[in-house]
């Protein structure tokens, strides 16, 4: 039978990669990467061997890791990842970073994320402010599903979850923060048909011909759910900033901005509700 060693330089060989292999190879066998280490020189059975290889084989086709393993971590959570939902990226740690900076220190804030998929964004504001009472929304039933279940995992329980298409069922709810990373790649955009994001659900990458059909629903509906002085804050394109800015304007927000993420890069812009 083939060592550890051996499984993990011919996984490495075969994807490229040594950081994925070892990453796959962990998970088929139920071990953490340091115990590769500790036991490279143990064999392994026939079972782990056909396991590993099957992974490696669905990775090399284009399958992204974090489907293969069904997790991926986020900021300080461990999260469940499916099919079902978008894989958390740490650009969008940048949205969470921002979004607490806005909430107020006292009180219980309420906050919305919109499209939560896995939760990602709403199980981090709520981890680091559990005075805050957060909802997540999202359109797809089992993504919501995903998420409750990243919520009990990280024992997580000051957020509620409802099915809804972006504002439907937040009724004359008001809100001190919106947030959302919504699709805001153009439909006919090549980039959907490469990589990570074939195996991605389309509904939560595209939004028209241009990518900000569902950001302009969001800041045109936002403010119908804001106190005064409310904040709306969104990700969206490196590509897309002038734009953002420019609907937020449009629709009467201040203190509109945008921030960079550490690739100096336009991600997240937002605004203010006016106070009346």
């Amino acid at each position: 039978m083939p060592e550890v060693r051996q499984l993990l330089a011919e996984a490495a060989a075969r994807l490229g990669d040594r950081s994925e292999a070892a990453i796959l190879l962990a998970h088929a066998l139920g071990k953490s990467r340091t115990w590769l280490v500790a036991h490279a020189d143990d064999p392994a059975d026939a079972s782990d061997v056909a396991a590993v290889a099957a992974l490696v084989e669905r990775r090399a086709a284009g399958e992204p890791v974090a489907y293969l393993t069904g997790h991926r971590g986020f900021w300080t959570l461990e999260l469940e990842v499916t099919p079902a939902t978008l894989i958390p990226r740490p650009e969008t740690e940048l949205l969470v970073e921002l979004a607490l900076a806005k909430l107020p220190r006292e009180g219980s804030p309420s906050v919305a994320d919109l499209g939560t998929g896995s939760g990602a964004i709403a199980l981090a504001i709520a981890r680091e402010c559990p005075h805050a009472r957060v909802l997540a929304t999202d359109a797809s039933a089992a993504a919501l599903a995903v998420a409750r279940r990243n919520a009990a995992a990280n024992r997580i329980d000051n957020v509620a979850f409802v099915e809804s298409d972006w504002f439907e069922a937040l009724e004359a709810k008001r809100l001190d923060l919106v947030v959302s990373n919504p699709p805001y790649i153009a439909a006919d955009d090549p980039h959907l048909a490469q990589a990570d994001l074939r195996f991605e659900p389309a509904s939560a990458l595209a939004s028209g011909p241009d990518g900000l059909d569902d950001i302009r629903r969001i800041v045109d509906g936002a403010q119908a759910h804001l106190i005064p002085g409310g904040w709306l804050l969104f990700e969206h394109g490196w590509d897309q900033g002038n734009a953002a800015r420019d609907l937020l304007e449009a629709a009467g927000y201040d203190e509109v901005f945008t921030a960079q993420d550490l690739e100096q890069r336009d991600r997240v812009s937002g605004g203010r509700s006016r106070f009346i």
